[in-house]
C-alpha cells in the first residue's frame, strides 16, 4: 500500500509542469486581431458632377403629308456639363450592385448650316436622364450597364432672308449605355461612362417634324454619402 502511495505522488509531481505549462497557454493566449477587408460596400446615396462631348449622326426631319428623311451627319456635335444624384443597393458578400440614376446638364451640342440666305441653328441648350443601374463589383471599381429614360431641350432658329425665329422643343426618348466606377479615396469615385439616346420628334413651326439620336462620352466625381473606408470584418 505504501509502494502504491509512493508512486502515485511521484506521477503527480511529474505531471505538474507539463499541466501548469498547458494552463499558462490557455491563459494568455490573444484573440485574433480584426482583419481589414479590402472588399467596399457600394450602398447608400451619391451625389456628383459631371462633364463630356456629344454628337449625332442620324438626325431625322419631316414635314406632314410630304414624307421625310433621315441625314447621317456628324454636324451636331459639342459639349455639356452639369451633375447627378443617385443611389447603390448591394447585399453584403455579394458583387451585384444595383441602383437608381438621375443627372442633368446643360450644353451646346449644335450645328448650323445655310439653306439660300437663310442659316438654319439647330442646338441642344439641356440633356439628362433617369436610369436604373446594374453593376458587378471588383472591391473598388464597379463595372456598369444603364438604361431609362432621357429628355432633351433643343432650340431651332432661321435668320435671314427677312426671316428671324425660333423655337424651343422638350424631347423625350430612352438612353441606354455603360461605364466603370473607381472609388480612389474614402468617400470619392471617379466614373468614365457612354451613352446612346434617342429621341422622338417634335413639331416645329407647325411644319416640320425634328428628331435624332445622340451618342456621349462624360467623366465624373461622385461623393458618397456614409462612407468612412473599407469594412472591417473579425
Amino acid at each position: 500500500m505504501k509502494k502504491i502511495v509512493l508512486a502515485s505522488a511521484a506521477l503527480v509531481v511529474m505531471s505538474a509542469p507539463a499541466f501548469a505549462a498547458d494552463l499558462g497557454a490557455r491563459r494568455y493566449t490573444k484573440a485574433p486581431a480584426p482583419i481589414v477587408s479590402p472588399a467596399t460596400n457600394w450602398s447608400g446615396f451619391y451625389v456628383g458632377a459631371m462633364g463630356g462631348y456629344g454628337w449625332s449622326n442620324s438626325v431625322s426631319a419631316s414635314v406632314p403629308g410630304a414624307g421625310g428623311a433621315t441625314v447621317n451627319t456628324d454636324a451636331l456635335k459639342g459639349g455639356f456639363g452639369g451633375g447627378t444624384i443617385g443611389y447603390n443597393w448591394q447585399m453584403p458578400g455579394s458583387q451585384f450592385v444595383w441602383g437608381l440614376e438621375v443627372d442633368a446638364a446643360g450644353g451646346s451640342i449644335g450645328s448650323s448650316q445655310a439653306v439660300g440666305a437663310i442659316v438654319l441653328r439647330d442646338r441642344i441648350n439641356a440633356l439628362g436622364s433617369v436610369t436604373g443601374r446594374a453593376g458587378v463589383a471588383f472591391d473598388n471599381v464597379l463595372l456598369y450597364a444603364k438604361g431609362g429614360y432621357a429628355w432633351a431641350n433643343n432650340k431651332l432658329s432661321a435668320t435671314g432672308g427677312g426671316i428671324t425665329g425660333s423655337e424651343s422643343k422638350t424631347h423625350s426618348g430612352w438612353t441606354v449605355g455603360g461605364g466603370v466606377e473607381w472609388i480612389f479615396a474614402p468617400a470619392w469615385s471617379a466614373k468614365a461612362e457612354y451613352m446612346y439616346a434617342d429621341f422622338s420628334k417634335e413639331r416645329y413651326a407647325g411644319t416640320v417634324d425634328l428628331g435624332a439620336s445622340v451618342h456621349t462620352v462624360k467623366v465624373g466625381v461622385n461623393y458618397h454619402f456614409g462612407w468612412g473606408g473599407p469594412a472591417v470584418r473579425y
